[in-house]
């Protein structure tokens, strides 16, 4: 089973740019969208969503702004909006779709570059997803959990480390959640595949940053430890354009 993200910064800016083309020759499983910026009603056609998959939309409250969307070929078991929590649900920031052998979780962390009131309401959704998947897992849930993270975890995972070390995205109050959240049984695929590979998923639309590959790696796959017995391979497909970031994937058995 072939599932990728991709943080495509607008579904109607990306269905420009060749997204369907590239969803036909891909052809994965699942596809997790994060920042749709758009209901589904504005996008929702005879063309989309693409043939052979059904889609679930969980849109901000505030028009063009936010949102998740699962595109998915395989029926899921059930489908679960949010996390129960209205300052951080109305943002439409996180898809469940519970499937036979595994939950998955498709999220929208948010950004904390605008200012220390978002830096708070960073590290509070941080904390509360924490808590939601720890919920999930003693409830016996096995977990993928996908999406824009919005920080990068160690110097390897950036181009300019000591530079942006004052810059959200790869604060040491962020950096350490995301210590928090592998030490409680969350485990980065990519990482854990690739320890020593540097390769990025997102990169500033200034200053030629994606040509000359200044980028950061804020794009994941976590697995429950449980389910990494079954990770076949994790990727980034950084040769894809179409967004400031480029998809992920994991194939799993």
């Amino acid at each position: 089973m072939r599932i990728i993200s991709w943080n495509v910064n607008g579904i109607r800016a990306i269905l420009k740019k060749g997204f369907l083309d590239w969803v036909e020759k891909e052809s994965p499983d699942v596809i997790c969208i994060q920042e749709t910026k758009a209901n589904s009603d504005q996008v929702e056609s005879d063309a989309f969503p693409p043939k052979g998959y059904t889609a679930f939309w969980n849109s901000a409250e505030r028009k063009g702004y936010s949102g998740v969307l699962t595109l998915t070929k395989k029926k899921p078991k059930s489908i679960t909006m949010g996390m129960g929590i209205e300052e951080f649900d109305k943002e439409g920031r996180i898809i469940r779709t519970e499937f036979p052998k595994f939950d998955l979780l498709n999220v929208y962390f948010p950004n904390g570059t605008s200012g220390e009131e978002r830096l708070d309401f960073k590290m509070r959704f941080y904390d509360a997803f924490l808590n939601y998947c720890e919920d999930l897992k003693k409830s016996g849930k096995k977990l993928i959990i996908t999406g824009d993270v919005n920080t990068a975890h160690c110097p390897i995972d950036l181009k300019n480390d000591k530079a942006n070390q004052k810059n959200s995205g790869f604060l040491p109050q962020e950096r350490a959640w995301l210590d928090k959240f592998i030490d409680h049984g969350f485990v980065d695929t990519f990482r854990a595949l690739n320890p020593d590979k540097v390769q990025y998923s997102w990169w500033a639309y200034r200053f030629n940053a994606r040509a000359r590959n200044i980028g950061w790696r804020i794009d994941y796959f976590f697995v429950t430890q449980d389910l990494m017995k079954s990770v076949k391979d994790g990727f980034i497909e950084d040769q894809v354009i179409g967004s400031d970031h480029c998809p992920i994937g994991l194939d799993i058995k």
